[in-house]
């Protein structure tokens, strides 16, 4: 009897921890399909909201054109002759691509670095060539002169409708300051372009100019002035700039600003300072569709990004302030805006050297901010490691075309920095992205960017009338 009981015993407890097992499986089943069903509902939302400007723009032959990968062989040059002492002595390994970019008697400097016989030219534009891009290449104003707009941005001015490219005019000679020293040119000042079509640049002038005489001047030609962005302030009717100003041994570290009535200028200088109270290098401005403005710059010793409203004049960093990618020594930053979420291109630390660009991407522009990967698309693997032998600048958005930008950055020429180049190129913010992040239930947050190589290409013809 006993032995009955006790077999009867653990049967109905079994099958009382059975039934409130199942019970719990039930319930979380149903709160994993309520939780599918929310996030597939936000998806369709999002799609339905944009699906028609998807379609219209994905089935344009020209945008499927631009995402097609091109592909790079560059041949590396054979090994100069040497003694067969020499060799014994010391073997030398083959050079890198990377090296022979770095390597001003390289002879494969006009593949990077193609002559004036290459240069986009407006003025001696045929039919079959207008509008074209051509990453590297030299590319002339309407007199005829080499752009001078490095590290620069773009505004569109909405009362003169007009494009306003603003960046670092370099001349002169290229020297070292001391033995140790970055390359380096004198500060002349800041360049301004203005065209309507992104292509024919007509040349504005020095808009900033640098202080030749007085050495303890923030602008004093011996000094660092990079990196200029400037927005328009609705409220104020000011063109405003910010740019990285620095001493001779980079041991300054601020962000200077710059007012002007109008987007040709002249800007008058205002100040620098630490914004904040930290160290700012390079550096870029965003302004959001409320009107508030950003500023991010990167910062102790360039291990960390930094990101703070403005205030009301854009003149001044508030108070508030985020720390983002923390160690990950990143630089060169350059935001934009898709459907809500914040995009950002950034790069390594390498002095004038290139290296891989990361895009990273954020729900608010205070972060948290995750990486998401190397955007590059095309050439080869080096070319993909070294963003196409380039460092990101500035992100334009084209908002006539849904999804798509230009993205711009400079093919730096450390042995002769006046001739640094320009690689613009087509950005698409499309799909999901390759590497979920694992707290998200295995769903993609944010979609792929795509930065795709080409050594010719143009925006589709009456780009703005696409749509």
């Amino acid at each position: 009897m006993r032995f009955k009981n006790k077999s009867r015993s653990p049967t109905t407890l079994r099958c009382n921890a059975g039934r409130r097992c199942s019970f719990s499986i039930l319930v979380w089943s149903i709160v994993g399909c309520l939780l599918l069903l929310q996030l597939y509902s936000f998806i369709s939302q999002k799609d339905a909201h944009y699906g028609g400007a998807h379609l219209r723009i994905n089935q344009h032959p020209h945008f499927r054109e631009l995402e097609e990968v091109e592909e790079e062989n560059i041949q590396l040059p054979p090994p100069r002759k040497r003694s067969p002492r020499a060799a014994k002595r010391k073997p030398k390994r083959p050079t890198t691509l990377i090296e022979e970019f770095l390597d001003e008697s390289s002879q494969l400097r006009h593949v990077f670095f193609p002559g004036q016989r290459t240069a986009i030219d407006p003025r001696m534009s045929f039919e079959n060539d207008t509008y074209y891009y051509y990453p590297g290449r030299m590319w002339l104003d309407t007199e005829g002169n080499p752009i001078q707009a490095h590290g620069g941005g773009i505004l569109y001015d909405q009362r003169t409708k007009m494009y306003y490219w603003y960046g670092e005019y370099k001349d002169g000679p290229t020297y070292h300051a001391h033995k140790k020293g970055a390359a380096r040119v004198d500060v002349i000042g800041v360049g301004c372009y203005s065209s309507k079509d992104l292509w024919t640049w007509k040349n504005e002038g020095i808009v900033l100019a640098a202080e030749g005489n007085n050495e303890t001047h923030d602008l004093y030609k011996l000094n660092v002035l990079e990196r200029p962005k400037v927005i328009y302030n609705e409220k104020t009717g000011k063109y405003v700039m910010w740019m990285h100003i620095d001493d001779t041994n980079y041991t300054k570290a601020s962000a200077g600003v710059a007012i002007s009535d109008y987007p040709t200028g002249p800007f008058d200088y205002l100040y620098s300072k630490r914004p904040h109270g930290y160290e700012s290098r390079d550096m870029t401005l965003f302004k959001d569709e409320d009107g508030i403005a950003y500023l991010v710059y990167s910062s102790e010793d360039n291990s960390e990004l930094h990101i703070g409203p403005l205030n009301e004049e854009y003149t001044d960093a508030t108070q508030a302030m985020r720390r983002v990618l923390v160690g990950q020594h990143r630089e060169a930053p350059a935001l934009f805006k898709h459907e809500g979420t914040y995009y950002m291109i950034t790069s390594g630390c390498t002095g004038w050297a290139p290296n891989e660009a990361l895009a990273h991407a954020a729900e608010s522009i205070m972060g948290p901010w995750e990486t998401i990967g190397n955007p590059c698309i095309g050439g080869n693997q080096v070319f993909r490691q070294t963003t196409f032998f380039a460092q990101s600048t500035f992100v334009l958005p084209l908002p006539e075309l849904h999804g798509s930008f230009i993205f711009m950055a400079d093919r730096w020429n450390p042995a002769d920095l006046k001739d640094s180049r320009y690689v613009w190129l087509p950005l698409r913010v499309a799909g999901p992205v390759d590497q979920p992040l694992e707290y998200n239930f295995g769903f993609p947050l944010w979609s792929r960017v795509s930065i795709y190589w080409h050594k010719r290409w143009r925006l589709p013809y009456r780009w703005q009338e696409i749509i």
